[in-house]
Parts: structure tokens; C-alpha cells; sequence
């Protein structure tokens, strides 16, 4: 059974997040879903824009620490995205945790609600967001991203607009879409897909030049010491042993 619900309406594809018992965790399976449905997304001349979104409160809540997907998996899944000929919209109601947010910094437009909270919290288990660099480093403010990785602080969605994660903002998510969707209608295919190669260039250039490199720093820290033990503490709800 897929984790990702498909639904379109006038040309927009919504693939949803469908997998509420793990807060929409990235495990290996939710991964390759995700990239099949983008894949079919993209072979589909009827589609002109994907809306990506989720079920429950929480848009994701970074890797399945009981199934992680493969880095490789994650690096392929985030390129996608941003190689997709087709505008990718991302629609958030709820919270985005660590490998959540590199799924917002993929997409080429990012809403969410007002009440959304957002956290780099991979310092707090023991390791980096290191593949999810991929598409943060280049499109956010460098030093508001260098207090939320290093910190894990939590942070509210004016100041994700702030810092160039969020597009936008509002107490009503569909309320701000509703322009930009008749924008991307309004728009000649091909004239967005080129578009969107110009805007994503430096982008897919990070991923060229760093990919290998974020992927074994990534693999090398999940099996360290200090991740078994940030896991281990995040899974038995209790402070990790470094915690001062």
C-alpha cells in the first residue's frame, strides 16, 4: 500500500504524505513512493504543477530512525524534485522536523501555516544535516541557518519566511496558494520548465560538486557512538549523555 495519496484538480498533481502513524517520517519506504509518484508526475503532459503536502499535524518528522532510508535514497529523492520539469509547491499545516525541511528547501515554492513550527534537531541525536544541505546552503540566509542547525531551536514560520525556507505564510496556507497556483495555470509548460532550470542551476550545481561527499559524512555519522545514543535517548524520551 502506498504512502502517497495522489488527488489533481485543474492540472495541479497533490501528492500527500500519507503515512500518520510515524508523523510522516522519511522511512525507506515513504522515500521511494514519494519518488515514484514525482516520477509519474513528470511523464504526465496533463500535469502543469505538484503540490506536495501531508496528512496529520506533523508535514514530516526528518528520517525514520527505524527504517532510515539509504543517503543515496535521499540524495536521489531531493534531486528529483529539484530536477523536475514541473513546478513543485510545497503546502504545510503542521510541523517539519530535520530531513522534513530538506523537502521544503527541494521544492520551488514553500507556503505554510502560521501555527507550523520548524526545528533543525539533528544535532540533538548526534548527528548533521548534512544531505539536506544539498538544497538548504544555497536558497536560505546563511546565518539564521547556521544559529537552527547548530542550536536544534525550534523556530515559527515568519521566521522560516525570514530566512528564505518558506515562501510564504498565512493563517489560511490555501488562502496564499490561491495566487500562486493561478500563476503557475496561467503558465505555458515549457516556459516553466525552463524557468525553473535557470532558478535551480546553483542548486543542482551543490549537488554535483558536494553530493558524495554530504552522503558518507551522513552514513559516517549514523553509525557513530553518539547517534546510537541520540537515538536511543530520543526513542526513551530522556536527555542524551552529553546534555549539560
Amino acid at each position: 500500500m502506498t504512502l502517497i495519496a495522489r488527488t489533481r484538480a485543474r492540472a495541479v498533481e497533490t501528492l500527500t504524505l500519507d503515512s500518520p502513524h510515524n508523523r510522516n517520517a522519511l522511512s525507506a519506504a515513504l522515500v521511494g513512493d514519494l519518488a515514484d509518484a514525482l516520477g509519474d508526475a513528470a511523464e504526465d503532459t496533463g500535469v502543469r504543477a505538484i503540490v506536495l503536502t501531508h496528512t496529520g499535524n506533523t508535514f514530516s518528522a526528518g528520517a525514520d530512525l527505524k527504517d532510515p532510508p539509504p543517503p543515496e535514497a535521499l540524495v536521489a529523492l531531493l534531486r528529483r524534485i529539484v530536477e523536475l520539469p514541473r513546478p513543485v509547491v510545497a503546502r504545510v499545516t503542521g510541523h517539519v522536523r530535520a530531513g522534513g525541511l530538506g523537502l521544503l528547501a527541494a521544492c520551488d515554492i514553500a507556503a505554510a501555516s502560521t501555527d507550523a513550527t520548524f526545528a533543525f534537531t539533528e544535532v540533538r541525536i548526534g548527528v548533521a544535516p548534512a544531505v539536506i544541505s544539498l538544497p538548504l546552503l544555497p536558497r536560505t540566509d546563511p546565518r539564521a541557518l547556521a544559529r537552527y542547525y547548530l542550536t536544534g531551536e525550534r523556530f515559527d514560520a515568519p521566521e522560516a519566511v525570514a530566512t528564505g525556507l518558506l515562501t510564504t505564510c498565512d493563517s489560511d496556507v490555501d488562502k496564499a496558494l490561491d495566487p500562486i497556483l493561478d500563476g503557475l495555470r496561467r503558465s505555458a509548460p515549457d516556459a516553466l520548465a525552463e524557468t525553473k532550470r535557470l532558478l535551480t542551476a546553483r542548486v543542482l550545481e551543490a549537488f554535483d560538486r558536494d553530493a558524495d561527499a554530504l552522503t558518507a559524512l551522513s552514513a559516517r555519522l549514523f553509525s557513530s557512538p553518539q547517534a546510537r545514543e541520540g537515538m536511543t535517548a530520543f526513542l526513551e524520551r530522556r536527555d542524551a549523555a552529553w546534555v549539560v
